[in-house]
């Protein structure tokens, strides 16, 4: 009896997902129809005035009298003239009312610490170890994630953390974020040649970090912004926050006219590394490095000629309603001792398919081709209504409409089912792998790093789009689309790029398991058996 009322209440919620996935794709469609409808409006108007022109002056009998005929027939149809007036500046309203501004890509900066701050996965080991908490199992657990991790052995960590004992206090954490901060923005500010006073927008999302006075009052602060400066200061959203960034700007730069917003994202390490003993919380250790990006974008039609890109389409997906599991897969919590970390759960891929899947389908009517979306929807009603047993979920090929894939780099175990599910090359993951590689999951800026990534290799070109996938706690899934308004060129060693010194050695092999030797006495050696904890 009660296996048969979860077979009832399986086709009920198979029903209700079909239900909200024809809603989407027909709400997408409606909205394309709509803005097309409208981006013609003028051709419209212009060819029924020229029909009713051809109408009234069916035969003129001479072109001048046409202004004089024209005249008189709108005193013998007064009514009739003012409404058709009325229509037009009603039409012109309407049209230049609706038209969303275009919102600029004008330039990027990924923040790479020096030198002092690269470590190898041996000597985060170590200095972890060091700190005197762990226990032998512990240790080994880390080590084992760090095999398996697809981290390099140069990624980076803030002073606070590669001292000993470590110090890990609230003036470390602002030393941490403030140079980071102040690093690529300044770096942004210098490429792109843009006062601080011609900001009028300013987002800052760091997700476990959020000190008094706020990240935005640092910025203004610290570069002389304006008085009227809208600011927005984004914490624990997670690793998706950037996109959800990016959207709010440009919601911003669709109230206020002609004016820039900068965008910044980054995540603070110093006071969230884990120093207990319990193991998914541990997992954060072997993944989340320093780093941090700023991004400056416009509304202002004349840097259409400078701009990199142009922002297409943002979608936003929010699971956190749908399942108290997609909600607490991600949570920051004490453990038994009173250490604060962040914990995952292993339930985190199948919470993160499930967000995937629904952010496709609201994207997917935007972007790809219509046989693809008929393919999908195909493939729904088979499975859904038909229930066809033998029916496999189909995933759209959005190769068909992008080239570029900057999918977030929160661990291995992420890209390799992205890749998997989205049917993507080697070719395509290459920025997220390398990203993962060189600088390891720097929360919402990893996005950046792989855009940079791939406009360091000489990818990018006029026309081409690019996908940005994230992420993030409570559960989230964003996307972003960005269509490249001119070729970028390969990076020059005059520039100031996070990719400048090592662009020339990659990509690299990284295998799935890379063994490394620490010595640690008081560590076991690290086992080859899985322990079923996944990235973030």
């Amino acid at each position: 009896m009660a296996s048969h009322q979860r077979h009832h209440r399986s086709i009920a919620m198979d029903r209700a997902e079909l239900f909200r996935t024809v809603r989407h794709a027909t709400l997408n469609h409606a909205r394309q129809l709509y803005h097309r409808l409208l981006s013609r409006l003028p051709h419209l108007l212009a060819v029924t005035l020229l029909v009713a022109a051809a109408q009234l002056f069916s035969a003129p009998p001479s072109l001048a009298s046409a202004p004089r005929a024209l005249l008189l027939w709108a005193r013998a149809n007064a009514a009739l003239a003012a409404a058709a007036c009325l229509g037009f500046l009603a039409a012109a309203y309407a049209y230049a009312s609706s038209r969303p501004r275009p919102v600029y890509l004008v330039d990027m900066a990924g923040y790479k610490p020096g030198r002092a701050h690269e470590a190898t996965r041996a000597q985060s080991v170590r200095h972890f170890t060091a700190a005197g908490r762990f226990t032998d199992e512990s240790v080994a657990f880390q080590a084992r994630m760090l095999e398996r991790a697809g981290v390099g052995e140069a990624t980076h960590f803030p002073a606070s953390l590669l001292s000993v004992p470590v110090d890990m206090c609230l003036r470390a954490a602002r030393e941490e974020s403030e140079a980071v901060i102040f690093g690529a923005v300044d770096g942004l500010l210098a490429s792109t040649g843009v006062r601080a006073q011609d900001i009028g927008v300013v987002i800052v999302n760091s997700s476990l970090f959020s000190p008094t006075p706020s990240f935005t009052s640092v910025v203004v602060n610290r570069y002389g912004m304006r008085h009227d400066v809208v600011s927005h200061n984004l914490s624990g959203m997670g690793c998706s926050a950037g996109i959800i960034a990016i959207d709010l700007a440009k919601r911003l730069l669709q109230v206020h006219r002609d004016t820039y917003a900068l965008v910044v994202s980054t995540e603070n390490i110093t006071l969230n590394a884990y120093l207990g003993n319990h193991r998914p919380m541990l997992v954060t250790n072997t993944l989340f490095r320093m780093g941090g990006a700023a991004v400056l974008l416009s509304n202002r039609r004349a840097d259409r000629r400078v701009a990199k890109y142009q922002l297409v389409h943002t979608v936003r997906t929010h699971r956190g309603g749908a399942s108290d599991r997609s909600y607490g897969c991600v949570t920051q919590e004490e453990d038994a001792e009173g250490n604060v970390g962040v914990s995952l759960s292993k339930e985190l891929m199948s919470v993160a398919g499930e967000a995937l899947r629904t952010n496709i389908t609201t994207l997917g009517p935007l972007v790809l081709p219509l046989s693809e979306q008929l393919r999908f929807l195909a493939a729904v009603l088979l499975r859904r209504v038909l229930q066809r047993a033998g029916a496999k979920p189909y995933v759209p090929d959005f190769k068909l409409a992008l080239e570029h894939f900057c999918i977030h780099a929160g661990g291995r175990g992420v890209l390799d089912e992205l890749e998997r599910s989205l049917g993507l090359s080697a070719w395509h993951m290459e920025p997220s792998r390398m990203t993962l590689y060189r600088f390891g999951n720097t929360s919402s800026s990893s996005l950046w790093y792989e855009l940079a990534y791939c406009e360091a290799k000489g990818r990018i070109k006029k026309g081409d789009r690019v996908w940005q996938i994230a992420f993030g706690s409570g559960f989230k899934c964003n996307s972003a689309v960005w269509k490249a308004l001119r070729t970028v060129e390969e990076v020059r060693e005059t520039t100031n790029h996070p990719w400048l010194a090592d662009i020339d050695q990659l990509p690299v092999h990284v295998p799935k398991v890379a063994p490394f030797a620490y010595d640690v006495d008081k560590a076991a050696p690290p086992s080859s058996k899985d322990d079923g904890h996944h990235d973030a």
